[in-house]
């Protein structure tokens, strides 16, 4: 997409072209003219992250998000982001499609989905779509560090004995040039914005069918070298606790420590 001036993404002519018709369009963003335009920032590039990591976008007719944890406190913290922009909020309840305990915040809001496609959003289910990273946030350092933050925080982990941070996600057997091409994509904005080196995306050993038959496969990639796994602590960061106090284990662990700048 074009960022237009002043860091504006959508427009409200943007959100009614993309109804049939326009009367339509008038009348269903109606109580939200108050949102637009829609501008680039640190906490909606995070929102995004959140919604391509732990969360969905669920395309037209629904036209809704949908962010899931086993925590309460992370789906406040969506809830939160989502209000402190828009001024809506969502509510959680339990998954009953697995067994780990997850919960689920809905947000259902056509305008809203219909302005996060525009944004660069994937919608339906990722591990079988093709996307990047929006332009307006890759060329951004603040807004990238925020999204790689959220990220990380979502589908990434920290290899304590191993001293380094890794980011898996799946990708159907099918697309996973596409799956490659956006690991690297994060591999290099890493290392422009930040100068935080990582190894080239490789894949995980094993197959992963699903019950659909199609067959997944995870790519991987990994941030090993010590002057990177401490560039990533001061530029990047975790959110979530639990991966936070992996993380500081792991930098406790060098026995050296140095400035980096």
């Amino acid at each position: 997409m074009v960022i237009k001036p002043n860091n504006i993404l959508v427009e409200v002519e943007d959100v009614l072209q993309t109804y049939k018709s326009r009367e339509a369009g008038i009348k269903a963003l109606s109580n939200y003219l108050h949102w637009f335009p829609v501008r680039s920032s640190p906490q909606l590039a995070g929102i995004v992250a959140d919604l391509i990591g732990d969360g969905h976008l669920q395309d037209l007719p629904k036209g809704r998000l949908d962010y899931c944890s086993n925590s309460m406190l992370e789906l406040e913290r969506f809830n939160d982001e989502i209000f402190s922009l828009f001024g809506i909020r969502g509510k959680a309840r339990m998954c009953t499609t697995n067994a780990y305990g997850t919960m689920n915040l809905s947000v259902n809001n056509k305008v809203l989905a219909r302005a996060m496609k525009l944004i660069g959003v994937p919608c339906g289910a990722k591990v079988f779509a093709a996307f990047g990273i929006p332009a307006w946030i890759a060329d951004d350092k603040e807004n990238c560090a925020r999204f790689m933050n959220r990220l990380f925080s979502c589908e990434g982990c920290v290899d304590v004995p191993s001293r380094c941070i890794e980011i898996n996600m799946y990708k159907s057997q099918d697309i996973i040039k596409d799956g490659f091409a956006f690991f690297y994509q994060i591999k290099e904005l890493l290392e422009r914005h930040y100068g935080i080196v990582s190894t080239n995306p490789f894949l995980k050993g094993h197959f992963r069918p699903r019950k659909d038959g199609r067959v997944t496969r995870g790519v991987r990639l990994k941030i090993k070298r010590k002057d990177a796994v401490m560039r990533f602590q001061k530029y990047v960061g975790f959110d979530d606790v639990a991966k936070r106090e992996k993380f500081l284990m792991m930098t406790n662990q060098y026995k050296e420590t140095k400035e980096i700048v």
